[in-house]
């Protein structure tokens, strides 16, 4: 169950309207790195975990319904930025856009006039949940494993690339009112950074909870290839790092560097059977 408010969690102002500004903000709504895919992936966390305390469930679910608040945020900042843009498009104006988008190759749907276009006919001067293409957000991307330590890695990988995505916006942003709301979430994007690897401090694992799942032993997993870096270039060269020689980060073996090779045999696979729709020929 959940409450509203109808005032911002934090304040949005545009004081020059910019269309495109708009558009670019799209992703940050409906983009692969946008939030309602951290917002969505934190709730479906939280609605599967089953771990021993509810304190992360709870954990989650607060997140993730603060995360509605960006998206709302984020929503009437593409709403202002539409303001002052026209309310109709000339006829001439889109096909005009169309042709010299496919003369140069463009698809009319990716280009700026034509997301414009769609927030403006389909979403009356409003946000929409697409990214910044145009392409609708599909939930396609939502990890949520049932494992907890799993799922804090991927949190720490969405709020990763939130925080590029929304230092990429502030960069580009001239109007000071989007900057300071930029600059808001780009401070809860380190929060929530430190919020999840400080989950997987706390579960207490060696190794930084590593491998993932922990209920699965170890001596049970092939032992000559669980700390082997397979050098897979033609001619066996590999770049060196920690990752090729010394403890691995577990303590629990050492790496070495495998140069990769066939351990099995080629396939061969039966012939095609009677009424499997296959040539005479196939079938044995």
């Amino acid at each position: 169950m959940y409450y509203h408010d109808k005032r911002l969690q934090y304040p949005v102002h545009v004081t020059n309207p910019d269309p495109a500004f708009a558009r670019m903000l799209q992703q940050a709504i409906g983009g692969v790195e946008g939030e309602i895919r951290v917002c969505m992936q934190y709730f479906f966390q939280a609605w599967g975990n089953r771990a021993p305390t509810t304190k992360y469930r709870d954990m989650l679910l607060h997140t993730a319904t603060e995360e509605i608040g960006h998206i709302e945020m984020l929503a009437t900042a593409v709403a202002l930025n539409l303001e002052k843009a026209p309310t109709h498009l000339q006829e001439e104006g889109v096909k005009d856009s169309i042709v010299g988008a496919v003369m140069g190759g463009e698809n009319p749907r990716h280009s700026i006039e034509g997301i414009i276009h769609k927030n403006l006919l389909s979403g009356g001067m409003a946000a929409m949940p697409m990214d910044s293409d145009g392409v609708p957000f599909n939930m396609s991307h939502i990890y949520a494993s049932g494992n907890v330590a799993a799922d804090m890695y991927c949190n720490v990988a969405a709020e990763s690339t939130g925080r590029v995505l929304a230092v990429r916006l502030f960069n580009a942003a001239h109007d000071e009112g989007m900057k300071k709301m930029l600059h808001y979430m780009i401070a809860r994007d380190t929060m929530h950074q430190q919020q999840w690897l400080a989950v997987i401090e706390e579960l207490g694992a060696e190794a930084m909870n590593l491998p993932i799942p922990n209920s699965f032993p170890q001596d049970m997993e092939d032992q000559q290839n669980n700390y082997n870096f397979y050098a897979t270039s033609v001619d066996g060269t590999f770049p060196e790092g920690r990752w090729t020689s010394g403890p691995s980060m577990d303590g629990k073996g050492e790496f070495t560097v495998f140069r990769n090779e066939p351990l099995g045999d080629e396939p061969v696979m039966g012939p095609a059977r009677p009424d499997s729709g296959a040539q005479n020929q196939q079938i044995g």
